[in-house]
């Protein structure tokens, strides 16, 4: 079972990792290309197009002038360790050992704007280049054209590589969008959670973010290969739910918090 997330806006550079392991990312030519693309916008072009304010773009500008393909643990950091956020806050990456981490390394992969998929230990530099911005280059007017089926591709191959059957889809729209559906050569499976509240049970994105990084943590840990043993998932209060679910979609309901 293959597990697919997505990355996250905020970033932790100065914790010390648990783990010296590290891989590269496979697409580093790609994310190349986009950092010359991105070094011809101006701190107004990038507050623009990211909606961010003067002193991100300023962050981001810097950011990408500075930025090379030479990665070591001393400029670069893991991505399990370095994305901080809900989906991470469940996934808790500091408390893998090294067994836990080299599982994570085979099931995990990590949808990215300007690296386009990442290993949980391929080491990357900070930026930040959501995969929904409008960016023109030599393939279109943003980044999915941009991307195009690389991204499909690559979890092909890492799908024959570990001989998976599924795939689990962890990711956000915005990021899931970077990939071709019809292309892929797994089941696709997507899990929705839903928590109780004012009487009905519905997505509470805060909450469903984190449960998609529980859920990734569970399959690691379980060494979870089936959809049987996928919907034992019972996490933080979590249950599966049949008649709300389908058999590409299982639905998880939790009561209110």
């Amino acid at each position: 079972m293959l597990i697919l997330i997505s990355p996250a806006k905020t970033l932790d550079f100065e914790t010390p990792t648990t783990s010296q392991e590290y891989s590269y990312p496979k697409l580093l030519k790609e994310s190349e290309e986009l950092i010359q693309i991105c070094r011809e916008l101006s701190p107004t072009d990038i507050a623009s197009l990211m909606k961010v304010s003067d002193k991100i773009a300023g962050l981001n500008v810097a950011r990408f002038n500075s930025w090379n393909s030479d990665f070591t643990l001393e400029n670069a950091k893991q991505a399990i360790f370095a994305f901080r956020g809900d989906v991470y806050t469940g996934l808790d990456a500091d408390s893998f050992n090294e067994q836990g981490l080299k599982a994570a390394q085979d099931k995990l992969l990590i949808l990215s704007g300007l690296y386009g998929l990442l290993r949980p230990l391929d080491l990357m530099k900070a930026y930040r280049l959501e995969m929904g911005t409008r960016l023109e280059n030599d393939r279109g007017s943003n980044l999915y054209q941009f991307w195009g089926e690389i991204i499909t591709d690559e979890i092909n191959a890492t799908l024959a590589k570990v001989k998976s059957e599924l795939l689990v889809n962890l990711a956000s729209n915005e990021y899931f969008k970077a990939v071709k559906p019809k292309k892929l050569t797994a089941q696709l499976i997507t899990p929705v959670f839903k928590d109780h509240k004012n009487g009905q049970y519905k997505v509470i994105s805060f909450y469903a973010k984190k449960a998609r990084g529980l859920m990734a943590r569970y399959i690691i840990d379980n060494n979870i290969n089936t959809l049987d043993e996928l919907i034992r998932f019972d996490t933080a209060g979590y249950y599966y739910s049949q008649k709300d679910s389908t058999s590409v979609s299982p639905v998880f309901l939790r009561e209110e918090q």
